[in-house]
C-alpha cells in the first residue's frame, strides 16, 4: 500500500466526517435527548447489530456502565451482541434473524431505548428487533447510511434516525464510532452538567 492510498483513506474520513457534522449535529443532539430523558426515567439502553456494527454496540455499552471521560455512576446499557448462549440458541432453534429481537422481547420494556446499528439500513436481524421494540412501545435511535434503506420506513417522528450520507461501509463505520462518542459525551453532560474539567 503506497502512502498516497492511505493519506487518500484519511483525507476521505475528514472530509466525510465535516459534511456529516453539519448534516447529523441534530438528529445526534435528538438522540441525547432522547436517551437521557430515558436514563433519567430509569429505563435502559439495548443495542445491537451486526459485525463491526455488533463491535459498536458492546464499546458503546462498555462506555455508559463504565465511563466516558468522568468518574460517575454507571448507567443501564447492554449490548443484544454478547451472550454466546442466548445468540446460538436462537439462531439454532429459530433463525439469526430472530438473535436481538427475542432479546428485545425477553428484556424490553415501555421506555427503553434501543440503539439499532445497520451501516445499509437493511439488516433483517437488526430490522426485526426494531419492530420488537416499538411493538413493546420503546424509542428507537437508528444508525445507518447508504440512505436508511428499509429503516427508514418503520421509525416514526418519536424515533431518531442517524443516517451517514456516504456508501462506503468502512466510512459509515467511521463515523458511527464519533457520533457513539457524541452520545456518551451528550449523555454524561445531559445528566451531570458541564464539561469533564468542570
Amino acid at each position: 500500500m503506497t502512502n498516497q492510498r492511505i493519506v487518500a483513506h484519511f483525507k476521505e474520513s475528514a472530509e466525510l466526517k465535516m459534511r456529516a457534522a453539519e448534516e447529523l449535529a441534530q438528529p445526534i443532539a435528538q438522540a441525547v435527548e432522547l436517551m437521557f430523558l430515558a436514563l433519567s426515567n430509569g429505563n435502559k439502553i439495548m443495542a445491537c447489530g451486526n459485525g463491526g456494527s455488533a463491535a459498536d454496540c458492546q464499546h458503546f455499552a462498555a462506555e455508559l456502565v463504565g465511563r466516558f471521560e468522568r468518574e460517575r455512576l454507571p448507567l443501564p446499557a447492554m449490548a443484544l451482541t454478547t451472550d454466546s448462549s442466548i445468540l446460538t440458541a436462537v439462531a439454532n432453534d429459530y433463525s439469526f434473524q430472530e438473535v436481538f429481537s427475542k432479546q428485545v422481547q425477553a428484556f424490553g420494556q415501555s421506555g427503553d431505548i434501543l440503539l439499532a446499528i445497520t451501516t445499509s439500513g437493511n439488516s433483517v436481524s437488526v430490522i426485526n428487533a426494531i419492530n420488537a421494540a416499538l411493538e413493546r412501545d420503546m424509542r428507537v435511535v437508528a444508525l445507518t447510511g447508504k440512505g436508511g434503506g428499509t429503516v427508514n420506513q418503520l421509525l416514526s417522528d418519536a424515533d431518531v434516525h442517524i443516517c451517514v450520507p456516504h456508501d462506503r461501509t468502512a466510512r459509515i463505520q467511521e463515523v458511527h464510532l464519533l457520533t457513539i462518542h457524541c452520545l456518551c459525551d451528550g449523555i454524561d453532560s445531559a445528566l451531570f452538567g458541564g464539561d469533564v474539567d468542570d
